[in-house]
């Protein structure tokens, strides 16, 4: 049935609902895995051995012989260092370890598969499992070996050892199933998480660029390869074992070219080799060791272009990381900081001691060769992703306005200016305000006179009704029938008279 899961990492995925398992269930397939990983990679190795003893000239062959020679070369397949009455063999083919890593990886992603693991969480359980159960194996193996044998082995560094390499190996196979990929770039700002694809392909260019070096050496000394073949007998088994010998460290030649390109170089013994100094001296007659060169060249120094070229490829890869110049910077550092990381790494696992012979030892410059690989990457990628890159737009400002110098003796004479003006203004104003009064001092004396007028009217109108009595007490005495009434024509006498009146009276 499909369902939506979602994980404590926040990621919602649809898949199918994983089976539920009972606590004896999930116990059998983690023992089978950590079990099966352990002795399917010991077959490998007894394998190997059957094979090349079988083709030897002049080799006893048998099963239990195998058996046993294969506890060692199952503890150098982790890389384990061997102790020897000579010496230690320190420096450890790095292919059989690649390679029971990818046994461990496939083996812990098809347990977390087969128990539907999808939480981070959940990936401890199979983690946990094969890391210890290498790491058991690893120390038994080594404490058997004992103090005594032909060849021995530290049980603590055994222990150790077995559980980092089967435990890196199973973190990578769950880390997919079990979303601890998301966990790791949700805590990763997006211009960093460019940085740490850039700085992986980088560095993945570098190892490249070394091979391509190795190969271009082994072809040009194709001559002293041959004849180095010749040399161990020309016998089927032989040859088998030899080329069996090149290819195991293969890889470990590769990281020496690596070292050699980016400038660092490598040793064996009291032979330097670097692009920029040769010291010659005795080297084992193994065929891989053809390609180194015989003596300094003018053109050797040329290799150095491959990590400048390498480095303008980051720049120009996160030119488009940000939008501001500096945060592509620091997505080059983050680069150049992965490419260092992983050569320091890379160079660690690639050297070691030889049997404490002429050729003891065979160093990589692990600290010198992550510098300068930090330094090859940083340099141009940076120059690059800072002028490759868009440019936010430049905010222009306003041009500020000229501000205007004043003489101060003009200054001056204007302010006496304003002064004068302001006191002739002033002096108006009250000439205005004394006008002003003056005109109502006279509006009230008018006032007065014109109510003394009226005084004088009212006292007239008085007389006129005095006199106008008498003539009324005659006129109801002759005329009864009038009731008091004035008539029309004594009516229209008193109306003349009263302006006659009115127009004697002075006013």
């Amino acid at each position: 049935m499909s369902v939506q899961q979602t994980t404590s990492h926040g990621v919602v995925t649809d898949s199918v609902r994983p089976p539920e398992f009972s606590r004896a269930e999930r116990l059998r397939v983690l023992t089978m895995t950590a079990a099966g990983s352990v002795v399917i990679g010991y077959a490998g190795v007894a394998a190997l051995l059957a094979l090349v003893s079988s083709t030897a000239a002049h080799a006893s062959f048998s099963t239990t012989g195998v058996l046993t020679a294969a506890a060692p070369g199952w503890l150098v397949a982790h890389h384990v260092p061997l102790r020897f009455d000579g010496g230690q063999l320190g420096l450890l083919p790095l292919l059989p370890t690649a390679l029971v890593m990818l046994l461990v990886y496939r083996a812990a992603a098809a347990a977390a598969d087969r128990l539907g693991l999808f939480e981070p969480l959940q990936a401890r359980s199979v983690v946990f499992s094969i890391a210890g159960a290498h790491a058991v194996v690893g120390s038994l193996i080594a404490f058997l070996m004992g103090d005594e044998g032909p060849v021995r082995a530290t049980p603590a560094v055994a222990f150790f050892g077995c559980a980092v390499v089967s435990g890196v190996a199973a973190v990578a196979g769950v880390a997919q199933r079990c979303g601890l990929v998301e966990v790791v770039f949700e805590r990763v700002d997006p211009v960093a998480r460019r940085g740490l694809r850039a700085g992986a392909s980088a560095l993945f260019a570098l190892v490249a660029a070394g091979a391509l070096v190795l190969a271009l050496g082994l072809v040009f000394s194709w001559s002293t390869t041959a004849s180095l073949f010749d040399q161990t007998g020309g016998t089927i088994g032989t040859g088998l074992g030899i080329w069996l010998l090149c290819l195991a460290y293969l890889p470990n030649a590769v990281v020496g070219a690596l070292s050699y390109v980016v400038g660092s170089g490598f040793s064996i013994g009291s032979v330097v080799v670097t692009p920029l100094e040769f010291v010659g001296g005795p080297v084992p007659a193994v065929p891989l060791l053809a390609a180194l060169p015989e003596e300094q060249a003018a053109y050797l120094p040329l290799v150095l272009v491959l990590p400048g070229v390498v480095g303008v490829l980051v720049g120009f890869s996160l030119r488009d990381a940000a939008e501001t110049p500096r945060a592509r910077v620091r997505a080059v550092l983050v680069a150049a900081v992965t490419v260092g990381v992983g050569a320091l790494v890379l160079a660690a696992v690639a050297g070691g001691a030889l049997g404490g012979g002429a050729f003891d030892p065979v160093t990589v410059p692990a600290g010198l060769l992550a510098v300068l690989a930090f330094g090859w990457v940083t340099a141009p990628g940076a120059v690059v992703a800072w002028f490759a890159g868009p440019r936010p737009p430049r905010v222009v400002e306003p041009e500020p306005e000229p501000e205007v110098v004043v003489d101060e003796a003009d200054h001056d004479e204007e302010d006496y200016e304003d002064y004068d003006e302001e006191a002739e203004y002033d002096e108006d104003a009250e000439e205005v305000e004394e006008e002003f009064d003056e005109e109502e001092d006279d509006g009230i004396e008018d006032g007065e006179e014109f109510d003394h007028d009226l005084d004088e009217y009212d006292d007239l109108d008085e007389e006129l009704a005095e006199d106008a009595d008498p003539d009324l007490d005659d006129s109801d005495d002759s005329d009864p029938d009038s009731d008091g009434d004035p008539g029309p024509e004594d009516s229209d006498e008193a109306e003349d008279a009263e302006p006659e009146d009115l127009a004697d009276k002075p006013r």
